[in-house]
């Protein structure tokens, strides 16, 4: 039975799921606080779908490597001193998750849902007139030192112990996969099913089949507060009125927290700020996206042009840019593509965005057993573009009454309690 269905959201996941809604016959309306020309992380990240990514953000090693890095404002990982419960809660929660077993639950959801996902991308850009710049070459990860690239091996192995095909290359063969770029690397792992695009093209591709297929958008509104009846969700309040609706969907990414804590729902998310800058006309340009290990850094080959971006800075709902955190993705990419000097990067506007971060890195997908007719969708953290398409499709699964295709309690946005 068609449904009247409010997604909060039109990033990356509520356009996905207005997209896979409206498509089984649910009337649709999206509320978004931002207008039809806004630049949220679903526009300005590196573009990558990313199978290889099964492993959690929360996992062995990240504490310490997280503790070592946040006392240095270059570096991949830093945390803004605050007085912040919220803060002090999610760090603890994020220790109490980076553990081998959380990983081993975990990495084969996230290899079936990111597997499915891909599909879904490849679904979309066969329709007529979703050009979005899908390149399936794979992704590199560039390692410049010994352990890095040890280490890779060892993930590489764990990828094909999942399924998932990798191979480790010494710096000559990857040399050779990609002889476009002069790299100072020892090695590298390549994941040739991964995949990327451009982003922006994404959205607007995205945005234009859910208009086709008769999805409402109220731009320029932000939601205020909700009506409810009982356990059931009757509407949302704007400052333009009420929408009411029959099924109700979250996507609102890091400001997901406060719309739910009016619910009574508790979402413990962290805003992770990331950068990127993108060189129009590169000094050269690479055929494959690629992952700078030690730095954390993407570079995405994006319509003849290069997008170089990374960071996770947590500093709450906070988009002003952080000069420093710039420098060190340019240094960063400097030292493993040494074409590049530092003046390729001059009067480059840097872009931020903020990432919805989960504690234990896993998005909050699903039903809430607090609310029978609402659905959460976010805490995708950088992986919101790659299970976009599979994080709509299992929504309009969810709104249609089906049962979802894979076990989520992994994913419960009930889990924190």
């Amino acid at each position: 039975m068609a449904q009247r269905v409010v997604i909060l959201g039109a990033g990356v996941i509520g356009l996905c799921a207005a997209w896979y809604c409206a498509r089984r016959g649910h009337r649709v309306t999206v509320v978004e606080r931002g207008g039809p020309e806004r630049d949220g992380c679903s526009f300005g990240n590196a573009g990558m779908i990313v199978p290889s990514h099964f492993t959690p953000l929360a996992a062995p090693g990240m504490v310490a490597l997280g503790l070592k890095w946040m006392w240095n404002p270059e570096s991949p990982f830093y945390i803004r001193p605050r007085l912040s419960r919220d803060l002090a809660e999610w760090g603890f929660r994020f220790w109490r998750a980076a553990n081998a077993e959380h990983v081993r639950r975990a990495a084969p959801l996230l290899r079936d849902l990111s597997l499915a996902s891909r599909t879904r991308f490849e679904e979309l850009a066969a329709l007529t007139g979703t050009d979005f710049g899908l390149v399936k070459r794979g992704l590199l990860m560039l390692c410049r030192t010994p352990r890095a690239l040890e280490e890779e091996t060892h993930a590489a192995a764990r990828s094909r112990e999942l399924g998932i095909p990798a191979e480790v290359l010494d710096a000559r063969q990857a040399a050779a996969l990609d002889p476009g770029l002069r790299m100072d690397i020892v090695g590298a792992v390549h994941f040739p099913l991964d995949c990327h695009l451009n982003p922006a093209r994404f959205m607007t591709a995205l945005q234009t089949l859910a208009v086709g297929a008769g999805v409402e958008f109220l731009w320029n509104t932000e939601v205020t507060g909700w009506r409810r009846d009982g356990r059931r969700v009757t509407a949302v309040c704007t400052r333009s009125g009420e929408v009411a609706g029959d099924e109700f969907i979250l996507a609102g990414g890091s400001w997901s927290p406060g719309l739910a804590r009016e619910l009574g729902l508790k979402l413990p998310l962290q805003a992770g700020k990331g950068y990127c800058l993108t060189l129009l006309q590169p000094r050269q340009l690479p055929q494959l996206c690629s992952i700078l290990v030690e730095a954390r850094v993407a570079v995405t080959p994006m319509d003849g042009a290069l997008r170089i971006g990374g960071t996770m800075e947590i500093a709450g709902l906070n988009e002003t840019i952080n000069p420093r955190r710039v420098r060190g993705i340019i240094r960063a990419a400097i030292r493993y593509l040494p074409a590049f000097q530092p003046e390729d990067f001059q009067g480059i506007k840097p872009w931020c965005g903020l990432r919805p971060v989960s504690p234990d890195g896993l998005p909050y997908l699903g039903r809430t057993a607090r609310l029978s007719n609402l659905c959460v969708a976010t805490g995708h953290g950088m992986m919101g573009l790659s299970l976009g398409p599979i994080t709509g499709q299992l929504l309009a699964d969810l709104i249609s009454g089906e049962r979802p295709a894979w076990n989520l309690d992994l994913l419960s946005p009930d889990r924190h309690g």
